[in-house]
């Protein structure tokens, strides 16, 4: 019998993340023939993590275009993968969480009859504009999925109630698993100014903000807000990695510019985020991936954004939702960093996302699917003790 063929398709940083301790995974796998394909739909931050993690893709698509829209990086995706499909002919095809490349992959792949696994399957807000165009992009791929791997088990509780119950598998999110290859104890970073920050005696806060729901005025309140608290807390310090969209460069520069202890940086390498976050004394974010990454190091967020698909972490009490408010961002940030009890709090609560075993429960559930192994994998618990 010859190998399964099974393609791995992402084209953003935080898809790369996520999906390149899997690809690897399934290239350990005797029975499995991977494949890589990227469509760059963000090139520069993309290629670190692929250099990061040692990762080769078999195809490059190479779509990113200055100020490019949603419909041009769908077609451009749909087009491409179309193509690589044709001429590669997988047996599954692997796409990600919720970007155009994620839809575009998965709409290409049903075009040619070709089986479909969602990783980060489930996660839903129920708003189709917030996150935008995430939340309809994962909708319309859970709809063509023929696998679908959930992080936890409130996401295949969501797939439930849209009567998708057949090749649902509860793995934990990929995200554990990178962060113990990329967290180490003796890192130094890129940026000077991160080397020379005393992360012992002064409260580090990491910050980023680039979600399209939040450009214009609630980008402005948010970035009021940053400025507040770091004006309120001389022993704070703000690092925020600028994400490389125009509109995001500009608001961050025009609100934050001239603060001795804000310190606007160039986007940063999966590892240097994930060794800062490590180091950081708390995450403000409108991320999805923050999210994850950061309770299990331990590390309470707020999350800028009216509402979030990842409810795991709330009710945990790891995250809180502090919205895209001035007043109630700043507030609930001054309670953290003045509040000890309130900090601890969240900063042992348990990480509900995974324990560092999604990919080999994944790569395993293809197998089974496949008929390469006689068990399925057994199902992530749903809530483990950090163990980095």
């Amino acid at each position: 019998m010859s190998n399964i063929k099974v393609m791995t398709i992402f084209g953003t940083r935080p898809e790369a993340i996520k999906m390149a301790p899997l690809a690897l995974e399934l290239s350990c796998r005797p029975g499995l023939e991977a494949l890589c394909c990227v469509t760059a739909q963000h090139r520069e931050m993309l290629d670190s993590v692929l250099h990061i993690f040692g990762l080769k893709p078999d195809f490059d698509l190479n779509i990113m275009q200055p100020r490019q829209t949603l419909s041009s990086i769908t077609s451009k995706c749909l087009l491409g993968v179309e193509e690589v499909l044709e001429q590669a002919r997988p047996d599954l095809v692997l796409v990600h969480g919720d970007t155009s490349t994620t839809f575009a992959g998965a709409l290409a792949a049903f075009y040619q009859k070709i089986p479909v696994g969602h990783v980060e399957a489930g996660l839903r807000t129920y708003d189709k504009w917030s996150p935008f165009p995430e939340e309809m992009n994962r909708k319309m791929v859970g709809a063509i999925a023929d696998l679908h791997f959930c992080p936890t088990v409130t996401n295949r509780d969501n797939l439930a109630r849209e009567n998708i119950a057949k090749g649902v598998f509860l793995t934990g999110n990929t995200v554990i698993d990178a962060l113990r290859t990329t967290v180490v104890k003796d890192f130094t970073f890129s940026e000077k100014v991160l080397n020379e920050i005393d992360y012992v005696n002064r409260k580090v806060v990491l910050v980023t903000c680039h979600r399209r729901e939040n450009y214009g005025q609630p980008m402005a309140h948010i970035m009021n807000a940053l400025r507040r608290i770091a004006d309120a807390f001389p022993e704070t310090e703000l690092v925020y990695p600028v994400h490389l969209s125009p509109v995001v460069q500009e608001a961050a520069h025009q609100y934050l510019d001239g603060h001795p202890r804000i310190h606007l940086i160039a986007p940063l390498a999966v590892d240097e985020m994930h060794n800062l976050m490590a180091r950081c004394y708390l995450v403000m974010t409108d991320s999805g991936g923050l999210q994850e990454e950061a309770p299990a190091l331990g590390k309470p967020v707020l999350v800028l954004r009216r509402e979030t698909e990842r409810p795991e972490a709330v009710r945990a009490g790891t995250v809180k939702l502090a919205g895209v408010e001035e007043e109630p961002i700043f507030l609930l940030a001054s309670r953290l960093l003045s509040d000890q009890s309130a900090y601890d709090q969240m900063a042992h609560a348990v990480n509900p996302y995974g324990d560092g075993r999604a990919c080999q429960r994944i790569a395993d559930a293809i197998e089974w699917h496949f008929g390469l192994r006689s068990q399925p994998p057994e199902p992530f618990d749903g809530g483990t003790a950090r163990e980095l």
